[in-house]
């Protein structure tokens, strides 16, 4: 699951310059991985990374994101490297609902008081940008099953947009154990949110969170570190959910990532065209 960037070098680079490595997918919903000269310091379109003392970085597209984008690796010499990348656009379902009642479209008011809280508790858990490297090292799926919705869709119900879906539901009967993607801190549980029930949020590092959520059961606590394939919880139809699954998301702080290029095809499952073209 690898697309390969178009790089431009802006700059020019000593003969024997230490090249920059990436891995991941340069396109919508991304996730890439870098690897610099220990004592760089990098910037993407003038944001600057954070950096490992080995020189490593991560950093993500959106789902909307349309490029091109411009990194920036400045050497403990002084000498800047310049690469631009494409990211690759992808085409998404999206789905017209019209003829609804209107309470099913537009939520009652006391909905935002305990939203804007709950919200604001998400916001907090994925704000961290701690020095660890958990993320460096893959992520695993977090439960087995049937793949029952797909980062990027989006409802226009009565004409109005919905929020686009940001995760990856993999559904199974209810109780299926669920784990940890990747190893990492606790930074939220609660079994009792108002859209996605049961919910955890892991701190994998340097702004880098699984969020997972429809949990009918958290088997942990915040502040908890958990290890890559630890039981968290159990699959349930907790919070807004017709039905037994777990919604797992990605997040490279703010920026929604897609799962699915991040952990590769869940086993048992068909390729979906966005994978074949990633690899």
């Amino acid at each position: 699951m690898r697309l390969v960037a178009i790089l431009l070098c802006l700059l020019t680079v000593a003969p024997m310059a230490r090249a920059v490595e990436f891995d991941g997918a340069f396109t919508q919903g991304g996730l890439v991985r870098g690897k610099a000269s220990p004592g760089a310091r990098v910037t993407l379109d003038g944001q600057t990374l954070k950096v490992s003392a080995d020189g490593d970085f991560v950093f993500g597209f959106g789902r909307d994101e349309t490029g091109p984008v411009t990194l920036t690796v400045t050497r403990p010499d002084g000498t800047d490297l310049a690469y631009r990348f494409a990211v690759a656009p992808r085409d998404y379902n999206i789905q017209r609902i019209d003829g609804l009642d209107e309470d099913k479209v537009t939520p009652p008011p006391e909905y935002y008081a305990r939203r804007k809280r709950e919200t604001g508790r998400v916001a907090a858990a994925r704000g961290y940008r701690t020095d660890a490297l958990d993320w460096t090292g893959g992520f695993d799926w977090p439960a087995a099953g049937r793949i029952s919705g797909v980062y990027g869709s989006q409802r226009i119900l009565n004409g109005k947009p919905r929020w686009p879906h940001y995760g990856v539901d993999v559904a199974a009967p209810a109780g299926t154990p669920v784990a940890a993607p990747a190893a990492g801190v606790v930074r939220l549980a609660d079994s009792d949110f108002l859209l996605e029930g049961g919910i955890v949020i892991i701190d994998h590092g340097f702004g880098v969170t699984s969020t997972l959520f429809h949990l009918q059961r958290v088997d942990v606590a915040e502040g908890e570190r958990v290890a890559r394939g630890q039981t968290i919880g159990a699959m349930g139809a907790t919070g807004r959910a017709t039905g037994a699954h777990v919604d797992w998301r990605i997040n490279w702080g703010r920026v929604r990532l897609d799962p699915q290029l991040i952990a590769g095809p869940l086993p048992d499952q068909p390729t979906t065209p966005h994978q074949q073209a990633a690899e």
